[in-house]
């Protein structure tokens, strides 16, 4: 694996767990949707997120993990339409596809 792909991985990974460092151990949406800075820390690692995965796609485009292209089409959207971005898709994120990612990214970092 190419040493710019690992290190796009690593910015991957540290943004997921700057994310979970984000969320207190009871996950409660009502708290997350009144905590206006953590929603903000949430959007902008989906965006790093995104644009590491974008040019991991760029350099490889059949790297093992699922849902690429949802992936950077997330941190457009996030980026380009941040009006239309609401809280139960990123709780969703956070929630459901988060934790996959990560384990995906440990294994193709390990």
């Amino acid at each position: 694996m190419d040493n710019e792909v690992k290190t796009w991985l690593r910015d991957i990974e540290q943004a997921i767990g700057e994310i979970n460092s984000f969320m207190p151990d009871e996950k409660n949406f009502k708290n997350f949707q009144k905590d206006i800075k953590t929603k903000r820390a949430v959007e902008r690692n989906i965006e790093i997120i995104g644009e590491a995965m974008s040019r991991i796609l760029k350099a490889d485009p059949n790297i093992k993990i699922s849902h690429t292209r949802k992936i950077v089409d997330t941190r457009n959207r996030i980026i380009h339409g941040y009006d239309s971005v609401s809280e139960d898709i990123l709780w969703g994120i956070i929630m459901r596809n988060l934790p996959d990612l990560e384990k995906e990214v440990k294994e193709l970092l390990s």
